[in-house]
């Protein structure tokens, strides 16, 4: 050997990724045996590391904020709201599903006058 050379060992084995999804790095080790006999710094590399990729990392689903309720759907008596959300990322690698885009609610606006409820009032009086 060399007075500038340095005596390494063999590499170790790969440490796990980095990562448990996706993209990580994942890196390897040897020890100095024995420094340069003229005393100057081992040039060696002693830790090599490189890209590990693992399966994807699962993606949630991601939704907008619900909408304002919508109006009653009826002029009279009992009726429903709606109010709705959108889907801005569908799940994707086993993520989380997406809840309910839509909700109902049942509203109710001043009672219907209709003319048989007129007609039952009248004959009640009149009895």
């Amino acid at each position: 050997t060399a007075p500038s050379s340095c005596l390494v060992t063999e590499w170790g084995e790969w440490d796990e990724c980095s990562a448990s999804c996706g993209t990580g790095m994942k890196r390897r080790h040897r020890m100095i045996k024995m420094t340069p006999a003229d005393g100057s710094m081992c040039k060696a590399e002693t830790t090599e590391a490189e890209k590990c990729m693992m399966p994807e990392c699962p993606i949630d689903c991601e939704l907008t904020e619900w909408s304002q309720w919508s109006e009653c759907n009826t002029s009279c008596g009992k009726g429903h709201m709606i109010r709705t959300r959108m889907i801005k990322i569908e799940p994707q690698f086993g993520g989380t599903a997406c809840p309910e885009t839509v909700q109902r609610t049942k509203c109710r606006v001043r009672k219907c006058l209709r003319g048989p409820g007129m007609e039952k009032r009248r004959w009640k009086e009149a009895r």
